[in-house]
Parts: structure tokens; C-alpha cells; sequence
């Protein structure tokens, strides 16, 4: 069976070894790549100005016949120069010119007629076309595609060998999508799509193209998470005896939220059924989602079961571990910090403990899923921040047990049909209540004029015996205009005499983190300089204010997470954004934040605004790239595919049926294959 998507772009003609290096650079390996290496733009030929119209400075169209080539010509420095003469229906001449391309020159012929595309220089009484683009002057002049290019490959280098893998793929009929699943939905072929969005005739061509291309992306990514959920619900997993949490809460100083209960409600039920538990739990920036992770752990160790906790910073361990620790010491339960600062002979007592099954509750980072990581009798696994974690870093962690339950937490508020499309394989709970007494927590964008005065508003809550974090988004200077933390902490300390002063970075030693965030946790040192490497997890309950330098950098799911550093205690909170930005769309977006500490909202804006790319930061580890489809905008098509999917292997779970062989191939991919 032809598989494009492990077929080699050396095996097409044209594509040499040096070519194939280039177009690795690219990142495409595979004739597949190729076929998805779609265009980032498309030129018009068709509408096309006059010689006489056309003004220096711009970019535009003309309709030129080759009247004559000019000598080739050297310049100082080995520059080469080409020219030709052209003139247009009405009469006007204009010079062509390329610069060190000789073969975009040598495909020009004299009494031919071309559509050229370029930038117009020189004056208005002697014009120039500089390195134009440019096709044969036809009837018919179809969009051409433009490519994202590397040094080495030109874009008709590109559209060339792009062509090739579509005569490949015509010739072999490739197309993962069943017949009848195209004609039900009214999706055209793969061939058709990949051909109209590479080159097409018209606009009026890419509407059924990319519809098409976005449902077969939605498509494989819901099939794939489906199945994913749909092994481990077959798996046997660890039934625990139903329980109350009742004894849980009664050890709490505290009562929890009638989310918490909820969430807390739905774990328990999940955990005591057939089907080991799938779940996201979304909360907001202070919505107590540990007590929550603290419960299930809980009723893990009642039942004999081990909990393993991964979270992405040795910070976030370590905040993780001390609470767990308090919560769940009156059960007897032994919790255990696990990361890569452990010493080699601590490592050794730490794995000896976890195999055993002596350790109960393990918080690590990445540190969990290493080889030599051996747990007992993992019952189950929590991962927390999981934005910075992805599908298949959670399958190896739920490998190091035998199917364990699964509870997936987030602070990143998304809309429930988002969070549909990308954590499909999982139930949703969501914390949207506070804990009782949290004060809200101000906030308010100023410029840097009025830095002196937000500095002595600081003072007003040092002086009250509480803490302050100041934020940059720069390590080292030199990163243009943004605020180094290194600098910025010795003005920080100058400007609070007498007052003990940290910094905290993500380059600084692990030793060295610890140290000074013991020291802030602690309340031996009264403020903190530090880049985003607060901005999961850490709860300092004394830390009431917080000055974000350069806070246009952020995005304002990143800002709120911030925010949520301060406030946690009964003291309420100020966060104070400082930008100088002149750009009134930049400083609305901010202006909105300072508005609302509803999260959910913020979310809502931030993917408005900035879309997809930005509100995640960066790409999340084990999800794929989505070429076509749009996180934000396709929601109903993720939709729809997600319905496909369903009925789908309602009728053909496995796959195993001839006509969904590419299907089961493709799904698999989705997710386990670089």
C-alpha cells in the first residue's frame, strides 16, 4: 500500500541529497511534508496596472512583452547585474532587472509576453522593476503560490518539486479519507485539495480545498484521541472501594468550595468504577486545585495505591511537595520529591522507596518518567500545568503502572468546545469558584513616568510586613527594549534600602532556585526579581503586590498567571503593569486585563487577540501542528469531526476494516511518530 508519509522526497525527480538537506531545513523529509508544506501566500497575475501608473516605491502587477535582453553586466564586489527592456499594451517601456539571477533571466525570451510582479524603483520619468516574480502571459492566470524558502531553495525550485509529488500521488490514488466518509460530509478528494491549494485557478478553488484539508486534520486528531481513550476504558485498571471524603475534609483548616466538592465527587466516582479515570480539571489561578489532586492521592492510599504527580519546574516539585505533605501527613502517607537535583545516592534511596511501594505520594518533574523510575503499584497519575506537557508524555508516565487512573490539571481557562478539540481523550471538570475570604486583587497599567510613585506605593505594603515580586520578561541585556533581570534587580534593591531583595531566573543552578525561593517562601527576604519562572505555581501567601515590567510582552493568560502569584493570602493584592507601548491596540488589550480577574474571560480575549500560537506560548509536546485548521476559528468543524470520529468506530473500533487501514495508520501518527 503506497504511504506517502514514509516515502522518502530523495525518491522524486529533481531532488538530490544537497536538496533533500535544504529541504530539511524546512522541516520536510517525507513526500508527504511536501504535500503539506502549504503556500504562506498567493500572488494575483491577473490585475494588472499601467507602465504609466505604476509608481516608485510600490509593489504591483504589469502585462510586459520582451521587446529586448540587455548584455550581462559585472559590478564592484562581483555583483552581477541582467536587464531587459519591456513595454506594455499602451505603449510605456520599463527596464527589468535581477541581481545575481541569471536563471530567472535565461527563462525570459524576447517577443514573449509575461506577467510580472515586483517592486517599481528609480523616478517617475525612468522605471525599474526590481527581481520581479513572473509567469507566461496566458488566457488563464492562476494564483501562484509562495512558498517559506530557505537559503538555497528558490520558490519555483519549490512549486516544482511540489508538482512532482502530486503527480505521484494521482498516480497511486492515495487518500486515507474513505469514498463514503468524503460523501457524506461533501469533502472533495486529497488530490483535488492538495492540488487547489498549491495551485489554484482561482479563490473561488481553496473554499472546498481547505475545508477538506481542515477536516481531515480535525479528523485524525479526534480519531486519535478517541482511540487513545477508547484502549485504556478496555484495559483493566485499579477499581478502589468506594469511599467518603468526608475523613479528608475533616483534617482541612479550611472548607472547601462547592467546586472543589464537585470535582473532588466526580474523582472518587471515576476512580471506584470499571473504567480507569480520564480527567482535565480546569481551574482558574487560586481555584485550589491541589486540594483536589490532594484528595484523590488520598483515596489512592487507602486503596494500597501509589500517586505520582509530574509538574514542569523543580519550583512547582517543590511547592507541590511541601503541600501535599501537610495535607495528606495525618493519613500517614509519605510523599516524596523526586527531580534531577537529587544526589546520586539520595536518587538511589528515593527509587529503592518508590519501587517498594514505601513512597505513596512521588512529586517530580520530568524526573517520574525516566527508564529507572520504578513505582510498585502506581494507581494513579496526576499531571499538573499539563500545557507544558503533552499526550505522549503522560502515556509514558501512565505506563509505570497498569492503566492507572488519570487526572490532568489546568490553569489555563479554555472554552469547553477548545478544550473538546484538544484534550478530547479526557472528561471535563472545572473549578470556577475562589475560596472563601480570597480579596480580589487590583490592577493597573501605568508608563514608566510614574515608576517612582508605583515604587512608593510598594513601600506602603512592605511596610505592613508583606511581600512584592517584580517581573521581566529578559534575562541578559541586549534583547531590545525589554527589562534584563539583572540590571533590574540591582535598581530594585537601590531603590528599597533595608529591604532584602532575591532574584530568581531560569538559567540560575537548582541549588540556587531552592535556595532563594525557600528564603521568599519564608519571609526572610521581602521581594523578588524573577522572570516567568514564577508564573505556575508558586504560593507565597505574604506576597501582596507585583510590578510587571514590559507587560505588552505578555500574553494575558501569561499576565493572569502571574497575577495569581499574589493575593493568596486574607490581604488582597495589587498587580501593576508598566508598558510604554505606543500602540492603542496593545494598550486596550491591557486595559481589558486590568478589568477582570475572571480567567475564563481572559482566556476568551487572549485567543481573540492573539490567537492560538501565543495564548499556548509554545507548541505543546505530543499535539501536532494544525497546518489548515484553526484552533479558534473551526470549532464547529472540530465538531463535526468529532461526530465523524464517534460514529465512526462506533461501527469499526478497531479499524481493522480494508477501507479504514490509511485511517488507523493516520490516527496512530496523529500522536506517536515525530
Amino acid at each position: 500500500m503506497y504511504d506517502p508519509t514514509t516515502e522518502s522526497i530523495k525518491t522524486l525527480r529533481g531532488i538530490s541529497t544537497v536538496r533533500a538537506a535544504l529541504f530539511e531545513r524546512l522541516k520536510v523529509s517525507t513526500v508527504y511534508d511536501l504535500l503539506t508544506f502549504f503556500p504562506r501566500e498567493y500572488l494575483n497575475f491577473r490585475d494588472a496596472t499601467s507602465i504609466s501608473m505604476a509608481m516608485p516605491g510600490e509593489s504591483c502587477c504589469l502585462h510586459l512583452t520582451l521587446l529586448r535582453r540587455l548584455p550581462e553586466k559585472l559590478l564592484p564586489g562581483g555583483r552581477r547585474i541582467y536587464k531587459a527592456v519591456g513595454s506594455d499594451a499602451f505603449g510605456g517601456r520599463i527596464e527589468i532587472v535581477f541581481f545575481n539571477n541569471k536563471y530567472a533571466f535565461d527563462r525570459l525570451r524576447e517577443g514573449e509576453s509575461y506577467a510580472f510582479r515586483g517592486r517599481i524603483e528609480g523616478l517617475i520619468y525612468r522605471k525599474q522593476l526590481t527581481n520581479p516574480q513572473f509567469i507566461p502571459l496566458t488566457e488563464e492566470l492562476p494564483l501562484q503560490p509562495v512558498y517559506h524558502l530557505t537559503e538555497g531553495l528558490t520558490n519555483h525550485l519549490v512549486k516544482t518539486a511540489v508538482g512532482t509529488a502530486l503527480e505521484r500521488l494521482e498516480r497511486n490514488g492515495f487518500d486515507p479519507i474513505p469514498e463514503e466518509l468524503c460523501k457524506k460530509y461533501r469533502l472533495i478528494g486529497l488530490y483535488d485539495a492538495l492540488r487547489a491549494i498549491h495551485f489554484p485557478q482561482n479563490e473561488e478553488e481553496l473554499a472546498p480545498a481547505r475545508k477538506r484539508l481542515i477536516f481531515q486534520e480535525l479528523f485524525f486528531l479526534q480519531l486519535s484521541m478517541l482511540r487513545i481513550r477508547g484502549e485504556r476504558q478496555q484495559l483493566p485498571g485499579p477499581v478502589f472501594r468506594e469511599e467518603s471524603p468526608g475523613e479528608f475534609y475533616k483534617t482541612l483548616s479550611f472548607l472547601p468550595t462547592g467546586a472543589q466538592k464537585r470535582a473532588i465527587e466526580e474523582a472518587f466516582a471515576d476512580m471506584c468504577d470499571q473504567t480507569p479515570m480520564s480527567r482535565l480539571l480546569q481551574g482558574d489561578v487560586g481555584s485550589g486545585k491541589t486540594l483536589v489532586a490532594a484528595a484523590a492521592a488520598f483515596l489512592a492510599a487507602k486503596n494500597g495505591y501509589q500517586t505520582a504527580m509530574m509538574v514542569p519546574t523543580e519550583v512547582l516539585a517543590g511547592q507541590h511537595y511541601e503541600t501535599l505533605s501537610k495535607m495528606l501527613s495525618p493519613f500517614g502517607c509519605r510523599v516524596l520529591l523526586l527531580t534531577s537535583a537529587l544526589t546520586p545516592a539520595r536518587r538511589r534511596d528515593a527509587l529503592a522507596a518508590i519501587a517498594t511501594g514505601e513512597a505513596q505520594v512521588v512529586v517530580g518533574t520530568h524526573a517520574v518518567i525516566q527508564k529507572d523510575v520504578a513505582f510498585g503499584r502506581l494507581g494513579l497519575v496526576i499531571a499538573d500545568e499539563q500545557h507544558r506537557f503533552g499526550v505522549e508524555q503522560r502515556r509514558l508516565l501512565a505506563q509505570k503502572g497498569e492503566n492507572p487512573h488519570m487526572l490532568i490539571m489546568s490553569a489555563t481557562p479554555i472554552p469547553r468546545t477548545l478544550a473538546l478539540l484538544l484534550y478530547g481523550e479526557l472528561d471535563v471538570s472545572v473549578l470556577d469558584e475562589l475560596p472563601a475570604g480570597r480579596k480580589p486583587v487590583a490592577s493597573y497599567l501605568i508608563d514608566s513616568t510614574i515608576r517612582p510613585r508605583a515604587y512608593s506605593y510598594v513601600r506602603g505594603f512592605l511596610e505592613k510586613g508583606l511581600q512584592a515580586f517584580f517581573v521581566c520578561p529578559a534575562i541578559e541585556e541586549g534583547e531590545g527594549e525589554m527589562a534584563a533581570v539583572n540590571s533590574y534587580y540591582k535598581e530594585i534593591e537601590r531603590a528599597f534600602p533595608g529591604y532584602a531583595v532575591g532574584l530568581l531566573h531560569g538559567k540560575l543552578k537548582t541549588a540556587e532556585k531552592n535556595r532563594v525561593m525557600e528564603a521568599f517562601s519564608a519571609g526572610r527576604m521581602q521581594i523578588l526579581v524573577s522572570t516567568t519562572v514564577i508564573e505556575v505555581g508558586v504560593d507565597v501567601p505574604a506576597a501582596a503586590v507585583m510590578v510587571i515590567e514590559n507587560a505588552e510582552r505578555f500574553g494575558l493568560s501569561q499576565l493572569h498567571q502571574l497575577r495569581g502569584r499574589i493575593g493568596r493570602g486574607t490581604s488582597g493584592g495589587c498587580c501593576i503593569l508598566v508598558s510604554d507601548h505606543p500602540n492603542e491596540e496593545t494598550r486596550r488589550r491591557l486595559s481589558l486585563f486590568c478589568k477582570t480577574a475572571n480567567g475564563f474571560e481572559i482566556a476568551e480575549w487572549d485567543l481573540k487577540l492573539r490567537g492560538p500560537g501565543d495564548f499556548f506560548g509554545t507548541r505543546q509536546h505530543g499535539l501536532p501542528d494544525l497546518k489548515t485548521a484553526s484552533m479558534l476559528e473551526d470549532l464547529e468543524e472540530a465538531s463535526v469531526a468529532r461526530k465523524a470520529a464517534e460514529e465512526l468506530l462506533a461501527e469499526d473500533p478497531e479499524l481493522c476494516r480494508p477501507e479504514h487501514q490509511l485511517l488507523s495508520i493516520f490516527s496512530r501518527k496523529t500522536f506517536f511518530e515525530p
